[in-house]
């Protein structure tokens, strides 16, 4: 075998989110979030399952702080919970919610990892739904309002920000497609609420260069690569439009200061545009200091009219599956992360999540889940490929730290590199937990 070397300040990580690992849903003052609502709805969750109790990570710092020390990772990338620091998403200040993450960021610190804060994963509170929620503009101001007084207590000792997690899952998935909260199926609302997070997002970056905060901030978009099946006009098109639905219409904005043309121009003919107000562009194009990416899979595209919203369909029987169906695309991860240094620069990169669900069973106090181990492999070949190829990528974060509450799948899913027992809640490091381990004390990777 070749062995290949990693950049000696190269970063390996893991990274959670709040509503998925920490339960304690009512506890010290946190008020509800839309995903408490959307998962207590009925038939919206797999098997009813909510994040109530999650893996109780609100109780067991300690705990999970040793397996990432175990681990040797040097970053940990977590979300906070806006509902925890504003239980109404504004207003009243809820001073325990800062303490719970205040004991967590500086028990990282004494273990020589970093924590990477994500300000927004999902979360909404359910008062600022109840007011028309990220369709309404005044939801900017509270968002930015709520991150302002994170900047303030923990400046100093998060050096990295992360403003939105996939601002396509917020907008799209979960305002047109319903998958997720709050449940709606309008394309207006979603390009409404696509814009509206992007410019919280600016003015959240401006903002942070006026207070003076230390480190630096950026956000982390969700990405997939789409390949035309043929080299048809029409397939050629078809793959445009996909590729420019879930990338670029995130990165653009933020990196060029403008909406791709070809899907303005393609969502103005179905009926919708996106609703600008002055200075809006300027905004969302403040200067970032870095991006997050977030990539799990890819497809072929064939043009397909009246197939979906972009005359397109995806051929996928070609590709090996994860658990969750998703093809493994990993030279889709290469393409997407050569692509983005090509379109917009040199901007650095942190790869914010990359992972698998596999169902490996706990058998023998052990989880043998190689296939997550072969996924790992192969997409951190790729990742080596771009930066060999002159792609600036800082650090590599999987997703999961552990297995937890996967959104409108309960808890069916598992990413995590610790198996979770959800009956008893015991922490088990699967053998991808170790493998990850020799990566990351290493900084090589066998190819």
């Amino acid at each position: 075998m070749t062995t290949v070397q990693f950049p000696n300040d190269f970063k390996w990580g893991t990274a959670t989110a709040a509503y998925q690992i920490e339960g304690a849903f009512e506890e010290d003052g946190r008020g509800a979030s839309i995903w408490d609502t959307f998962a207590k709805t009925p038939d919206k969750v797999l098997n009813g399952d909510t994040g109530d109790v999650a893996c109780d990570s609100y109780h067991r710092i300690d705990d999970d702080i040793r397996l990432l020390k175990e681990l040797g990772v040097s970053v940990y990338r977590f979300s906070i919970a806006w509902p925890r620091v504003y239980p109404q998403g504004r207003g009243e200040l809820n001073p325990l919610g800062l303490t719970y993450y205040e004991e967590l960021i500086d028990k990282l610190i004494a273990n020589d990892i970093e924590p990477f804060v994500t300000l927004y994963h999902w979360d909404l509170p359910q008062a600022l739904q109840d007011e028309g929620g990220w369709e309404n503009r005044s939801t900017i101001d509270a968002f930015v309002t709520y991150a302002e007084t994170v900047f303030h207590a923990f400046n100093g000792k998060v050096k990295r920000w992360i403003t939105l997690n996939e601002p396509w899952c917020i907008s799209i998935l979960s305002n047109y497609m319903g998958a997720h909260a709050p449940g709606k199926q309008d394309l207006q609302a979603a390009l409404d609420v696509a814009h509206h997070i992007l410019v919280a997002h600016g003015l959240t970056v401006k903002r942070f260069r006026e207070l003076s905060i230390e480190g630096e901030i950026g956000y982390a978009p969700n990405t997939e690569w789409r390949t035309a099946y043929s080299s048809s006009p029409e397939d050629v098109r078809a793959t445009q439009l996909r590729n420019g639905s879930f990338n670029e219409w995130f990165l653009s904005p933020v990196l060029k200061g403008e909406y791709p043309e070809l899907l303005t121009s393609w969502y103005e003919s179905k009926g919708y545009k996106v609703k600008f107000e002055p200075g809006d562009m300027d905004i969302i194009s403040e200067p970032i200091d870095f991006l997050g990416i977030n990539y799990y899979t890819g497809s072929f595209i064939r043009y397909a009219e009246g197939n979906d919203l972009y005359n397109s369909e995806e051929i996928s029987s070609s590709f090996a599956k994860t658990d969750f169906d998703w093809n493994i695309y990993a030279d889709g991860f290469y393409n997407v992360l050569t692509w983005i240094s090509a379109t917009y620069g040199q901007i650095p990169i942190y790869i914010t999540e990359n992972g698998a669900c596999y169902e490996a069973e706990l058998q023998d106090g052990k989880v043998n889940d190689e296939a997550r181990i072969s996924f790992l492999h192969d997409h951190i070949m790729a990742l080596h490929r771009a930066i060999e190829s002159g792609v600036p990528i800082k650090g590599y974060m999987v997703w999961s730290l552990m297995d937890n509450f996967e959104w409108a799948f309960g808890y069916s899913k598992p990413f995590g590199l610790v198996h979770i027992d959800f009956e008893t809640l015991a922490r088990t490091p699967k053998a991808s937990y170790y493998w990850y381990n020799q990566l990351a004390s290493s900084n090589q990777l066998e190819i």
